[in-house]
């Protein structure tokens, strides 16, 4: 059995409701869907069982009816462990992971500025990447945003 589904099985055993919502796409990607109420302990159990001790990036999409949060993961081996998140464009709020991986400040920040979504728990801090006197309430990288130009200028 390889790595990949080795770790897919192990995930399918610990949380059966993940069966179905894990694709193997190539030698060392894994893909899984999570529900927002069920991210904290697929993640947890990730870093602490199956060793994706590092967080590669956190990617922030607009799909339209809802949002998206992507949790790239790793193991020493070069397994990469990919979590998406879905999340309602109503309410759009996660939970910082600081607390695992310090470094996701940053990435964070961007999924505020660049998304408008909430990060609970994460410490007060400079904007990233937009600038300080950006307007508030314009998220850039949201598929309904509009760069109003001012024609006076």
């Amino acid at each position: 059995m390889s790595a990949e589904e080795n770790i897919k099985q192990q995930l399918i055993s610990r949380f059966s409701f993940l069966d179905g919502k894990i694709n193997i796409t190539r030698q060392r990607r894994l893909f899984l869907d999570a529900t927002e109420e069920s991210f904290s302990q697929v993640f947890g159990y990730a870093v602490g069982q199956l060793g994706f001790s590092i967080l590669c990036a956190i990617t922030g999409l607009d799909e339209y009816q809802a949002f998206a949060v992507v949790y790239h993961l790793a193991q020493e081996s070069g397994v990469m462990l990919n979590i998406k998140v879905h999340l309602s464009k109503e309410r759009p709020v996660i939970k910082t992971i600081t607390s695992t991986f310090s470094v996701a400040d940053v990435y964070e920040r961007e999924l505020i500025d660049l998304f408008g979504i909430q990060v609970e728990g994460l410490q007060k801090g400079p904007r990233y990447p937009l600038p300080d006197d950006w307007p508030t309430g314009e998220h850039p990288l949201r598929k309904d945003w509009k760069l109003e130009v001012n024609k006076n200028a």
